[in-house]
């Protein structure tokens, strides 16, 4: 069998994707659900809205990446779409959890304007302890490492057609 096909074999195999999310903490009664959400989940929100670096405490945040995608530079492929670089972002997910044990949500963006992709990538601030992009257009890769959010301190690396770049914790 040739490599793609051993690729697209392996990629069908059930569950369909590379990564999953699973508790870290025991659900099993409902004592447990109600801490896990409703009305439990209530203390650490309060805790979060007065001090947000609570968030590192309380949840996945400091550990959670986003890698983001608008599939226009995707490892050789080039500029095939959001949907179609999906694979890839997983697979960059399975790297940051088999090497640093770091958890990934990959979020594939419909965004060829880069301020409306940089605009995403802020808003979801609140969510990632960080973020690693995927982007090719200039100026959009150095727009989201260097603008994308007022505020956001974190790791940003960015792939850009002339290789990667990152930089180091700061806001970007």
């Amino acid at each position: 069998m040739s490599l793609e096909d051993d690729s697209l074999g392996y990629h069908e195999t059930e569950p369909p994707g590379k990564i999953e999310v699973r508790t870290t903490k025991p659900t099993n009664t409902q004592r447990e659900l109600s801490l896990a959400y409703s009305p439990g989940v209530a203390g650490p929100c309060r805790e979060i809205a007065d001090d947000p670096d609570a968030a590192y405490q309380y949840t996945i945040k400091g550990n959670l990446v986003g890698v983001v995608s608008n599939g226009s530079a995707v490892l050789g492929l080039g500029d095939i779409g959001p949907q179609a670089s999906k694979p890839v972002m997983e697979g960059k997910g399975v790297l940051f959890k088999r090497f640093a044990d770091i958890d990934v949500f990959d979020v594939e963006l419909d965004h060829d304007d880069p301020d409306a992709f940089v605009e995403s990538v802020a808003g979801m601030e609140p969510t990632f302890g960080g973020s690693t992009s995927r982007t090719s257009r200039p100026p959009s890769a150095s727009r989201s490492r260097n603008d994308c959010a007022s505020g956001w301190t974190c790791r940003c690396s960015t792939t850009t057609s002339t290789g990667p770049r990152s930089s180091p914790a700061r806001h970007c």
